[in-house]
């Protein structure tokens, strides 16, 4: 063997595993997952009552006593069976997802044809009544509550489900204007003077041009009604007085001991007046995200 041959030597280059390391520890991707993290932590805390809850409606009031934060061990679903039969589960949810379509129907039509004159009429009184519907959206809610009772009453409308659909439209109609308003000043003025020249009277360029444009915005705003609607409480106890006729919220409420509370009944009753909202949010994410920032961009 001649000495002067150099010896080869099974050496693993080192380069391929420096860049990887490299792409890894690279700013961008450190604060790619950084970022990744504290959103799948804020989620999981976000979530976490919503977990604990289903978790909750599962288990035996002895084990609840015993031992809060553990999971069931056994799945005791006649929980379920007894709180639906209680409650009124099917009934309550009938009225509830009435009175909510109702009033997203009454909100978006009435807001959106006082909108489109508040956006297109310039001028200081269409400025003072645009100003005057977004005070509705400061008066806090609880001072409504008597004038609003007694402007119920005496129209003969007091444990009917038009009462409550009146007194939610009330309350959502601020919001409606100013979500619309804002949202028509940003159409091209030019849409409606080509159909005012094809002879269009006021109300079919409303009906025809206008309000086919609104869907985003009205997908956004039916939104913000349905949890007003589903969530409250307060409204339904007041102008509602016939079990038959309450929403699901005070059903879930009148689980609620004044000295005791059976969590057997309270948890599963909560688990169930969210499911429909969670089932509908979570089938039409997509669509919502759309329809919130359609527009955004013009």
């Amino acid at each position: 063997m001649n000495s002067s041959t150099p010896l080869k030597t099974n050496t693993v280059s080192t380069k391929p595993t420096s860049k990887r390391l490299n792409a890894l520890f690279a700013p961008r991707n450190i604060k790619k997952v950084t970022m990744t993290t504290l959103m799948s932590l804020c989620t999981l805390i976000i979530l976490s009552p919503v977990f604990y809850m289903i978790f909750m409606s599962f288990r035996t009031r002895r084990e609840i006593m015993l031992d809060p934060l553990g999971m069931p061990k056994t799945m005791q679903w006649e929980n379920y069976v007894n709180v639906i039969g209680d409650m009124n589960y099917f009934g309550t949810l009938f009225n509830t997802v009435g009175i909510t379509v109702t009033t997203i129907f009454m909100v978006a039509m009435l807001s959106s044809l006082a909108a489109y004159p508040l956006a297109r009429i310039r001028g200081k009184m269409s400025n003072f009544l645009y100003f005057f519907f977004l005070l509705g959206m400061i008066v806090p809610p609880f001072a409504a509550l008597t004038p609003l009772y007694l402007f119920i009453r005496d129209l003969g409308l007091l444990d009917t489900f038009a009462g409550l659909v009146i007194v939610y439209t009330a309350g959502n109609l601020p919001l409606g204007v100013f979500f619309y308003t804002s949202f028509i000043k940003a159409i091209p003025k030019e849409l409606e003077e080509a159909a005012r020249l094809d002879g269009a009277s006021y109300f079919k360029t409303y009906w025809y041009i206008i309000f086919p444009m609104l869907k985003p915005i009205t997908g956004t705003l039916a939104i913000f009604v349905t949890l007003s609607c589903w969530n409250d409480v307060v409204n339904p106890l007041l102008f509602i007085t016939t079990e038959a006729k309450l929403t699901l919220m005070p059903a879930v409420l009148r689980f609620l001991g004044t000295y005791s509370v059976d969590p057997t009944q309270l948890f599963p009753a909560a688990v169930l007046a969210s499911l429909p909202l969670l089932i509908v949010f979570f089938t039409l994410s997509k669509q919502i995200v759309n329809g919130m920032t359609a527009g955004a961009v013009k």
